[in-house]
């Protein structure tokens, strides 16, 4: 199955794909009821993005093609980083992107700025969500992962739902 944006500026554009399990993408189904959530909450338009575990950059090009303002990406497989970036070329958003190559905890703490949303998308055998929630510079984080992740003190939990084998939670500093 193709990988598209599913709506904005770059409605239809398909998205590269690098080959093998390094990378798993968000379904679009995933991706629409995300992005359905954060306009519904008014945390789209203007928001600075910061895309963590970006992978093929599927979300955060999705919020730039949904009006946010630009999109940090944070990616570590080589593999992934080369589709990314064909990706932002693909889209037209160079200007409104930028790549951090490296791992997401060690980038985390060399991040500039804060941002308005987080999306976060690890592989599913990544266990350190109270670390990175504890330290990410976000108002608002869309957690996926295949179970429940519980943002703990100082996150409200806006919404929570699964599809299929994921679990998308989306929280709110308080």
């Amino acid at each position: 199955m193709a990988l598209r944006i599913i709506a904005g500026e770059a409605r239809g554009r398909r998205l590269s794909t690098p080959e093998g399990m390094d990378v798993r993408p968000s379904t679009g189904r995933v991706r629409e009821a995300v992005f359905n959530s954060l306009h519904s909450l008014g945390c789209l338009e203007g928001a600075e993005v910061l895309d963590l575990f970006a992978g093929t950059g599927a979300l955060g090009l999705e919020a730039v093609s949904r009006g946010a303002a630009s999109a940090t990406f944070v990616e570590s497989a080589p593999s992934a980083l080369a589709a990314l970036r064909a990706n932002i070329d693909l889209t037209g958003f160079n200007d409104r992107c930028r790549v951090v190559p490296g791992a997401v905890m060690e980038e985390l703490p060399r991040l500039d700025g804060d941002y308005d949303v987080a999306l976060c998308d690890p592989p599913y055998r990544f266990t350190a969500w109270p670390e990175l929630l504890l330290r990410l510079p976000a108002d608002t984080v869309v957690a996926e992962s295949d179970q429940a992740v519980v943002p703990g003190l100082g996150w409200d939990v806006i919404k929570q739902q699964r599809y299929a084998g994921t679990v998308v939670v989306i929280a709110s500093r308080q």
